[in-house]
C-alpha cells in the first residue's frame, strides 16, 4: 500500500490542471480517522479538490487498518501518504497508559517531521486535526502553507475548546474548574468537564489548552455538525462572540460516507443485516459504544440486564477491551451465563465490527443506544434516529447535553460516567429504554432533524455551501 500511494504522489508532483491540493492529517482512532476519511471523500469528489491523508503506521488498531484500506481501495484519489514516526520511548509513562493517547503524544512529538513529507507534494493547503494542532501549524507556516483544522466533534465543544484557555486564565489560582459560561452559546456544567482538565498538571489539559490557543492562528476551522442541530453553539462561533480574532467556522456535517460498503459475508460474519431485515419496522435497540474504549465488566452485566427486562428487540455490539486486537473474552463470560440463550429470539449480540450508519438507516432501528462519541451522534441525527445517551468518558457528556438540547434524544445526566462511583442500573435502563421507545414525540423530533440534516448537505444546504467555500480557500 505504501508503494502504491508513493507512486502515486512523488515528490515535486504538483497538483493538476490547478486543482487545490489539500493535506489532511488526522490523529489516532477512529473517532478521528473517519470523519478525516469522509471529509476527503467529500473534497475529492465533489468539490474539485486533489486530497492526501496522512497515515501513521502501523495502526493501533485492527478497525482503522481495515479502514484505511478500504477508503483508499474504493477512492483511489485520495491519495496515502505514509508518516514515519521518531522513536518514543513509552516507560515515562504509567503502564497501562491508554494506546490511542500514547499514539497521539508520539504523533505530537514527530510533527517537525511533517516538514519533510510535506515539502514535496505541492500542496496548496493543510487540515490538521485538532489534537495535533498547535505543532502542525508551525510546520506548516514554515512551509507557508494554510494550516486548517477539523474539529472531530460537536461545536459545544469547540466552544469549549475555543474559551477553556480564557477561562483558565480568568480563574487562575481560584480553586479548579468548575461550571464554564461560553459567551454565546450556553454554560456546560462541571460535570460534564472531561475528567484530566480538572487537572491542571494533567498532559491532556495542556495539550488541550496549546490546541485551544492554537485556533486563532488557524486560517479557517471545519466542524462536523449542522445548523439545525447546534444553532447557538454555531453561531457564536461564526460571530467571534466565543473566543476574539477566531477565524471562519465551517459548519460541514454531518459528514457521511459517499456510499455504503457493500454486504458480504467477509465483512458481516454475525449476518447482522439480515437479522435486522427480519425485524418488524421500528423495532430494534441498537446498542453500542463506539470504537474507543470498554466499558466495566460490572456495567456490562447491568445494560445486560437492563435490555433483557426492557422486553424489546436488540442488536448489541459489545467492546471488551480498549484495543480491539486484545479483545479475546467470550460474550458469555462478559455478560454472564445464560443470558445469550435467553435473549436469543430477540436480541443479537457481536463483538464484530458492524457498518453503523447501514444498521441506523435500517427501518426496523427505533432507538440507538449510544456512549455519544460525535460520529454516532451525527450519524444519528443524518440517520433520524432517536438517541438515549449513556456517556462514558471526554466529551460525551458536552455532546449528550447537545442531543437532549436539539430534541434528538433523552439523557439522564445524574448517570454515573467513567471515573465516578457506581454503575447505570438494569432496572434504570430497562424503564429508559422502554419510555424512549413508545416516545411518540421524540421519535417526530429525531426524523425532522434528519430531514434537516439532509438538506444541510444536499446542493445548497447550508454544510454545503460552507465546504465549497472551504474549497475555494485552499
Amino acid at each position: 500500500m505504501a508503494s502504491r500511494s508513493r507512486a502515486m504522489l512523488g515528490e515535486g508532483d504538483t497538483p493538476a490542471d490547478g486543482r487545490p491540493h489539500v493535506v489532511l492529517v488526522p490523529s489516532a482512532g477512529m473517532g478521528h480517522l473517519l470523519p478525516f476519511g469522509r471529509l476527503a471523500v467529500a473534497l475529492s469528489s465533489g468539490h474539485g479538490c486533489d486530497v492526501s491523508l496522512v497515515t501513521v503506521l502501523p495502526t493501533v488498531s485492527t478497525a482503522e487498518t481495515r479502514h484505511l484500506e478500504a477508503l483508499v481501495d474504493a477512492f483511489p484519489a485520495v491519495r496515502r501518504l505514509d508518516f514515519q514516526l521518531t522513536p518514543f520511548d513509552e516507560s515515562e509513562f504509567s503502564p497501562g497508559a491508554d494506546p490511542f493517547f500514547l499514539r497521539v503524544e508520539a504523533m505530537r512529538r514527530s510533527a517537525p517531521l511533517l516538514d519533510q513529507l510535506l515539502a514535496g507534494t505541492g500542496a496548496s493547503a493543510v487540515v490538521s486535526d485538532i489534537f495535533l494542532s498547535s505543532v502542525v501549524m508551525p510546520v506548516a507556516k514554515e512551509l507557508r502553507l494554510p494550516c486548517h483544522v477539523l474539529f472531530t466533534s460537536s461545536a459545544a465543544m469547540l466552544s469549549l475548546c475555543a474559551y477553556f484557555p480564557t477561562y483558565l486564565d480568568a480563574n487562575a489560582g481560584g480553586g479548579g474548574v468548575g461550571d464554564v459560561d461560553i459567551p454565546g452559546v450556553y454554560r456546560i456544567p462541571k460535570a460534564s468537564i472531561q475528567q484530566p482538565l480538572h487537572d491542571p498538571n494533567h498532559l491532556f489539559t495542556r495539550q488541550f489548552v496549546a490546541n485551544g490557543r492554537s485556533l486563532t492562528n488557524a486560517a479557517g476551522i471545519l466542524v462536523n455538525t449542522f445548523n439545525a442541530l447546534e444553532p447557538e453553539a454555531v453561531a457564536a462561533l461564526k460571530q467571534g462572540k466565543v473566543a476574539s480574532g477566531f477565524r471562519p467556522v465551517f459548519a460541514v456535517g454531518p459528514l457521511l460516507p459517499a456510499s455504503s460498503p457493500a454486504r458480504n459475508q467477509a465483512t458481516n460474519p454475525t449476518n447482522y443485516m439480515e437479522w435486522l431485515d427480519a425485524q418488524p419496522a421500528r423495532s430494534v435497540v441498537y446498542v453500542s459504544f463506539g470504537s474507543r474504549k470498554a466499558i466495566s465488566g460490572e456495567q456490562l452485566k447491568e445494560l445486560a440486564a437492563g435490555l433483557e427486562a426492557s422486553g424489546h428487540r436488540f442488536l448489541w455490539v459489545v467492546k471488551g477491551t480498549i484495543v480491539d486486537r486484545d479483545d479475546t473474552a467470550e460474550l458469555r463470560e462478559l455478560l454472564g451465563e445464560g443470558f445469550l440463550e435467553r435473549v436469543e429470539k430477540r436480541g443479537l449480540v457481536t463483538k464484530a465490527w458492524v457498518e453503523q450508519e447501514e444498521v441506523l438507516k435500517h427501518e426496523s432501528v427505533a432507538l440507538f443506544v449510544s456512549h455519544c462519541g460525535w460520529n454516532s451522534v451525527m450519524e444519528a441525527a443524518a440517520s433520524g434516529v432517536p438517541v438515549l445517551a449513556l456517556p462514558r468518558f471526554g466529551d460525551q457528556r458536552v455532546n449528550a447535553g447537545v442531543v437532549a438540547r436539539a430534541g434528538l434524544g433523552v439523557w439522564v445526566d445524574s448517570w454515573s460516567w467513567e471515573g465516578e462511583a457506581g454503575v447505570i442500573s438494569a432496572e434504570e435502563i430497562s424503564e429508559k429504554v422502554k419510555s424512549a421507545m413508545g416516545d411518540e414525540a421524540l421519535r417526530r423530533k429525531a426524523a425532522s432533524l434528519g430531514e434537516a440534516a439532509a438538506k444541510a448537505v444536499a446542493g445548497g444546504g447550508s454544510s454545503h455551501r460552507c465546504l465549497a467555500e472551504f474549497a475555494r480557500l485552499c
